[in-house]
């Protein structure tokens, strides 16, 4: 069970740093296509996109979290907060 848990801790902070760097690499997109003198509609929508990744991003690590420490039989996990 233990090697189990170390599974999830890592996929989870795995995921965390994925979920990190998905929206920074959008904005270095945005800020590319902004240099070279593209739609600057597109470079909005990106750059909303990336705020958008940020907070969708965070919600499902906080899901995740969730969901680790019930598989590691954490009751209080299962409270409404």
């Amino acid at each position: 069970m233990e090697r189990e848990d170390n599974v999830l801790d890592e996929l989870l902070h795995d995921i965390a740093d994925l979920l990190n760097e998905y929206p920074k690499a959008i904005e270095r997109q945005a800020a590319a296509l902004h240099a070279g003198g593209k739609d600057p509609e597109l470079v909005e929508k990106l750059i909303k996109a990336a705020d958008t990744m940020r907070d969708s991003g965070n919600l499902y690590l906080t899901w995740a979290k969730h969901f680790a420490a019930l598989a590691e039989g954490n009751t209080d996990a299962s409270s409404d907060e």
